[in-house]
């Protein structure tokens, strides 16, 4: 009666914890020999709390591994196990490094809240070290003529073995490792630095080389598709007139310009004055004429100039 009360007490106090928001990813997967990262999301509230990991699937019976308090476990370059605390961003990150089969397991991020009747906000995670390969990018493209390198990833056991590159379906088309790590020849290299990654480029790709491939490490192998496309064909045509395209004439002579536009003005002045003479001709000729007309002097001269006649007229009856 008395272990099903404390068990049932245990659970009283996980219950802040499920509904924290402190916040991983549920499962990582990781090649042996290789290291992880993992990120713990916490709210802005826990900033200032020390933060913890531990390796377990309850608390009570969590193996503490990193400590944000623990000056021992910051560098994740020497430390099997690291923790860092970004406090501006609200996520502390958890570095394992070398990881093993034995690694594998549950992992617990947690947030200690200190207090009898309050539990620590925590966050669980299954981590999984396995031994195989896997390849950084399964699909490759380029173009005809072009080379491309695909990296395959391999786990810390098959260091020493042999890697092979091989055409899917085709183990007579396999290229193979020499002691060094390495095989050239002229239409594929391998480099393996014995690190955990050896990469295979293609060279002078031909379209005939589309196709799957096989990234090999002793008995492990992992695909890789590989698409070569046609490169870009350029042709030159010789020029054709628009029928749409109109021809101008030839620009003038900037140089000849000015002497035209005087030309031009000269003559427009002569027409103008020529016109305006004519009619001031035209008006002084009415002018003398209505003059001629109305002059008393000249219409006496020519009623006597008519009496004279008419005078001479009967003379020469008589």
């Amino acid at each position: 009666m008395l272990q099903l009360f404390v068990t049932a007490l245990s659970l009283l106090l996980w219950i802040p914890a499920l509904i924290s928001a402190l916040k991983t990813g549920y499962e990582f997967s990781v090649l042996e020999g290789r290291s992880l990262t993992v990120p713990c999301h916490y709210e802005p509230q826990y900033a200032s709390y020390v933060k913890y990991w531990c390796r377990g699937s309850m608390r009570e019976f969590c193996t503490s591994l990193a400590r944000t308090d623990d000056p021992r476990s910051t560098d994740p370059r020497v430390d099997k196990v690291s923790i860092s605390d970004d406090q501006v961003h609200q996520v502390f990150t958890v570095t394992m490094n070398n990881l093993s089969a034995g690694d594998s397991g549950w992992y617990m991020c947690g947030i200690e809240i200190g207090g009898l009747w309050t539990a620590d906000v925590v966050a669980y995670t299954n981590i999984k070290a396995i031994h195989g390969m896997s390849v950084v990018n399964s699909q490759l493209s380029a173009k005809e003529g072009s080379s491309v390198t695909a990296e395959c990833d391999y786990s810390v056991r098959y260091r020493e073995s042999e890697k092979k590159w091989c055409r899917s379906g085709d183990w007579s088309s396999c290229v193979v490792t020499d002691s060094e790590g390495r095989y050239e020849d002229t239409s594929v290299a391998i480099s393996d630095d014995r690190t955990g990654t050896f990469t295979v480029t293609l060279k002078n790709l031909q379209l005939r080389d589309t196709g799957w491939y096989w990234c090999s490490a002793g008995q492990q192998l992992i695909s890789v598709n590989v698409l070569v496309t046609p490169r870009p064909t350029t042709t030159t045509s010789p020029p054709t007139s628009s029928p749409f395209v109109t021809h101008l004439p030839p620009p003038k002579s900037i140089a000849k310009e000015p002497l035209r536009v005087q030309s031009h003005i000269l003559q427009s002045l002569l027409v103008c004055s020529s016109l305006m003479l004519l009619v001031g001709l035209a008006i002084l000729a009415r002018k003398i004429w209505k003059l001629h007309r109305h002059n008393p002097v000249i219409r006496q001269f020519k009623e006597m100039k008519a009496r004279l006649n008419e005078n001479s007229l009967d003379v020469d009856h008589l």
